[in-house]
């Protein structure tokens, strides 16, 4: 029957309108001048390359954490590891979505990085970032909010040097999330949650 939605025409234009929201705020974000921002943004980015930050933040807890900071390191890089993995693996080469424009790119030569060759959705960087979080948190609760916080703004670092679209780093996010969560079911053998202010 003519006229009918398809499931094929429902998310065609479904992504359609991400890829018009993304590049709407990509184009926002970058014709926002911040020169005391830029440099910030630019550093972080950087230092969460190859998951660097977390590691050694993960080292950091080891050191200085007792028995539990050390088993926080443990899942924390274990988390890492598998969201590493299934964004690399499994789900950049299914999406094959394209970077931010390279040349004639909007965003201003201050807070530009190194252009990763890797497909662009979802964020490494994001999903890294938000499974070191939510991983180490479950051990760890006193961390749990400036690691989430650290996590946030290397997110938004990876769209503010031009490197992601806005959607890239909110399902790598949500990525990292889950894999951090099944990274602690699998290390406990049973479901961590948050309740009353407290981990159990």
């Amino acid at each position: 029957m003519t006229g009918t939605p398809t499931p094929d025409s429902g998310l065609a234009e479904l992504r359609r309108l991400v890829d018009v929201a993304d590049k709407s705020v990509y184009d926002a974000v970058a014709g926002t001048p911040t020169p005391h921002l830029d440099r910030v943004m630019v550093n972080l980015s950087n230092a969460a390359n190859h998951s660097r930050l977390w590691l050694a933040t993960a080292g950091a807890l080891a050191l200085l954490g007792g028995g539990r900071g050390r088993r926080a390191a443990c899942q924390g890089v274990m988390a890492v590891a598998l969201a590493s993995a299934v964004t690399n693996l499994v789900l950049k080469p299914v999406a094959r979505r394209r970077r931010p424009a390279g040349s004639g790119d909007p965003v201003p030569h201050s807070r530009q990085v190194r252009r990763p060759v890797s497909r662009s959705f979802p964020s490494g960087h994001a999903a890294s970032a938000f499974a070191f979080a939510t991983s180490t948190g479950q051990v760890t609760p006193g961390v749990w909010l400036p690691l989430h916080a650290a996590a946030a703004t290397v997110a938004f670092s990876r769209v503010h040097t031009g490197v992601h679209y806005a959607s890239d780093v909110v399902i790598g996010a949500m990525v990292g999330d889950l894999c951090g969560h099944l990274t602690g079911w699998l290390a406990t053998g049973s479901p961590q949650h948050r309740a009353t202010g407290r981990w159990r």
